[in-house]
C-alpha cells in the first residue's frame, strides 16, 4: 500500500500529476473517470478540475504502451515505452485484422491519413478521426475503427489527448511531445523495472512480466540492469523484488479504509491478486471475468466491498455493495472513507447500500 502511494511512503511522496505518473511509470487509464480518481486518491487536496488542468497541460498523456491497453504515461517517456513494450502488441495486429476484415495496406493508409489530418497542431475527436478515414475511403465500421485508431497510436504516430466533453481526442505524438527521452534497451528495461517495483513491490518477477508484457528473459534482464535500485525479499517463502527504501518501512498492520476506482494499479498492476482479494470475492469484483473491474472499498489492504457512482449536476450517489459483514459502525467508517472522493468531485455524496 505504501508502494502504491495509498499510504505514506518512508522516503518519497510525489507531488502533482506528473510526479505520480512518473512514480508508477504507467497507470491504467482505459476508463477515463477511473484514471482521474486513480490520480486524485494519491494527491490529497487535488480536485477533478486540478487533474483535468494538469492533463491539458501535458503532465501526462494516454497511449497504449504495453499489453495493448491504455495507460497514463510521462509524455517524454512514451516513445521508448512503445519501442520496448508496445511493439509486442503489434505482433498480433495482423491476426486481428484478418478477423475484422482489414489489410495491412488499410492500416498503413489510415496512419498516413490521420498523420496528415493532425499535422500542424491539429486535434480531432474520435468521431472526427473516423470521418477523415471514411472520406479517404477506408472502411472503419464496427471494430475496424478502434483497431485503426489503436494502430496509429501503437505505431507512435498519434496519442490520446484529454477529452473534449465526453469524447476522446487524438493528436500527433511528436507534436505533443517534441523532446522525447531516448533510452537504449538495457536502460529502458532497468527504468521500467525500477518504476514498477518501487510502485508495486514487494512482488514477483512474474507480476512484472505480466504487467509489462515483456518476456520472462527481458523481465529478468531488467531487474538485473536495475542493480542496487532494487533488492529481493522473501514473502511467504516466495522471492519478491522491492525498492530498498521499503525495507525500513513500518510493518504494523493498519486498519485503514480507502475507496478506489475499478481500473487501478492496486489490482490491475498484478497478475497474482491473492494478497488483495479473497477468492470468494473475485466474481463480484470482475463479474464474468470479462476484464471490467468494479470500483473497490479496501480495508487494511484487502477488498471488502465494491461501489458504483451516479453523477448528476448537484450530487454524486454512491452505491456500496459490501462483500463482508459490516455493522452500523463499519458503514459509518466506510462512508467517511469516501470523503476525499466527495472533495475531489466537488459535490456532496449520497449513499445507497446494496446489502
Amino acid at each position: 500500500m505504501s508502494s502504491l502511494l495509498l499510504r505514506p511512503h518512508p522516503t518519497a511522496r510525489p507531488t502533482g500529476v506528473a510526479g505520480v505518473v512518473e512514480w508508477f511509470g504507467a497507470m491504467q487509464a482505459q476508463d477515463v473517470a477511473s484514471g482521474h480518481w486513480s490520480l486524485g486518491v494519491r494527491l490529497p487536496g487535488h480536485t477533478l478540475t486540478d487533474v483535468l488542468a494538469a492533463l491539458e497541460g501535458r503532465e501526462a498523456i494516454r497511449t497504449w504502451p504495453m499489453r495493448g491497453t491504455v495507460h497514463l504515461v510521462p509524455p517524454r517517456d512514451a516513445h521508448w515505452m512503445l519501442d520496448l513494450m508496445g511493439v509486442r502488441a503489434l505482433a498480433g495486429a495482423a491476426a486481428r485484422r484478418a478477423v475484422i476484415g482489414l489489410t495491412e495496406a488499410d492500416a498503413e493508409r489510415a496512419v498516413d491519413v490521420l498523420g496528415a489530418a493532425l499535422a500542424g497542431g491539429g486535434r480531432l475527436t474520435r468521431s472526427q478521426c473516423l470521418a477523415r478515414l471514411t472520406e479517404a475511403g477506408i472502411d472503419n465500421a464496427g471494430q475496424r475503427g478502434y483497431h485503426l485508431l489503436w494502430y496509429a497510436s501503437q505505431r507512435g504516430v498519434t496519442c490520446v489527448a484529454p477529452n473534449v466533453g465526453k469524447e476522446q481526442t487524438f493528436v500527433l505524438l511528436d507534436e505533443w511531445v517534441p523532446d522525447p527521452v531516448r533510452l537504449d534497451r538495457d536502460e529502458a528495461l532497468a527504468t521500467i523495472a525500477v518504476r514498477y517495483f518501487r510502485s508495486h513491490g514487494p512482488t514477483t518477477r512474474q507480476d512484472f512480466a505480466g504487467w509489462t508484457g515483456l518476456t520472462a528473459t527481458d523481465a529478468k534482464r531488467g531487474i538485473a540492469a536495475a542493480g542496487d535500485g532494487l533488492t529481493t525479499v522473501r514473502v511467504d517463502d516466495v522471492e519478491m523484488v522491492v525498492d530498498p527504501a521499503l525495507l525500513d518501512a513500518p510493518r504494523t498492520p493498519v486498519d485503514d479504509l480507502v475507496a478506489l476506482p475499478g481500473f487501478d494499479e492496486y489490482l490491475l498492476g498484478f497478475k497474482d491478486r491473492s494478497l488483495m482479494v479473497d477468492p470468494a470475492h473475485k466474481q463480484a469484483i470482475i463479474p464474468g471475468g470479462n476484464g471490467v473491474f468494479q470500483s473497490t472499498v479496501v480495508r487494511g489492504g484487502r477488498v471488502v466491498g465494491t461501489w458504483k457512482r451516479t453523477v448528476t449536476k448537484t450530487r454524486v450517489t454512491v452505491t456500496v455493495n459490501p462483500l463482508v459483514d459490516v455493522d452500523a459502525g463499519e458503514r459509518t467508517r466506510i462512508e467517511e472513507a469516501f470523503a476525499p472522493y466527495g472533495r475531489f468531485m466537488g459535490q456532496p455524496l449520497r449513499f445507497d447500500w446494496a446489502a
